[in-house]
């Protein structure tokens, strides 16, 4: 008797297969909201203020203690080939093309993604979703498009302060503490850092990070069982597979970005 069953699989794939067909309409939905959501701008500012502003502490400590390690660690890596001027080079190259847009991904989804799963889950097991379908209110356009703009438009805004913080941080370590020339410190990241290929694709990642994660995050809190476990392994589930999104799309931009 064979251990796996066919029918079993087929039906598992398909299952599978709807889930993935489900989350492509809610992402279209949310995508064709742009126009409502402008015209509620004020919903879209709450929820900025609630996924930027209460992030930001945790963006600002992590940015700058990996900054003060990038230093630290570049500092004595380089120092070995004589070339411990190009220390702030190495900081700014490392945050901005990935450090930056990765871990604020990752924080995001820890912080902000769970969160909102909660938030959502918790509104869903106390019928109030039912309630606004009921009073032809959509759930979608008023519950879950602002928080979705505004996870798109926070998410670059946290990894650029990231990014910033962590390059003082470097600047502190290897200026202030050990002693690297400032002007070398300053002028090989002014000469070495583009502007486009570097700042740029930093940028692109962390929005395509945004939308990964907030995505995901609504996605499990509005599918979420309106039970205590439901809403708990939901919300588990949104830092696991958010965390996983971020960690594989970055691999495929990176390698899409630097072979071009």
């Amino acid at each position: 008797m064979s251990w796996w069953n066919p029918s079993d699989v087929g039906f598992a794939l398909r299952g599978k297969l709807a889930e993935l067909g489900y989350a492509a309409k809610l992402l279209l939905r949310l995508v064709r909201t742009l126009g409502v959501s402008l015209r509620r701008i004020g919903l879209i500012n709450d929820q900025l203020h609630f996924l930027g502003n209460y992030s930001l502490a945790i963006i600002v400590v992590s940015g700058l203690f990996i900054g003060l390690v990038l230093g630290l660690q570049g500092y004595y890596t380089l120092q070995r080939y004589g070339s411990s001027e190009a220390l702030g080079l190495l900081v700014a190259l490392s945050l901005v093309r990935e450090l930056g847009p990765v871990v604020t991904g990752l924080l995001f989804a820890g912080r902000a993604g769970t969160s909102l799963t909660a938030e959502i889950g918790l509104m869903k097991a106390g019928e109030q979703l039912s309630a606004m379908e009921m009073m032809a209110v959509d759930p979608v356009q008023r519950i879950l498009a602002p928080r979705f703009w505004a996870g798109i438009i926070a998410m670059p805004l946290l990894a650029a302060v990231f990014s910033a913080v962590g390059i003082m941080g470097g600047w502190l370590v290897g200026v202030v503490l050990i002693g690297v020339d400032s002007g070398a410190f300053w002028g090989q990241m002014q000469g070495g850092v583009d502007v486009w290929r570097d700042v740029g694709n930093g940028i692109i990642k962390s929005f395509v990070f945004g939308v990964t994660v907030i995505f995901i995050a609504l996605l499990q809190g509005y599918e979420a069982q309106p039970t205590p476990e439901g809403v708990s392994r939901a919300t588990t589930r949104t830092v696991v597979v958010a965390s996983l999104a971020v960690l594989g799309l970055d691999f495929v931009l990176t390698a899409l970005m630097f072979s071009i």
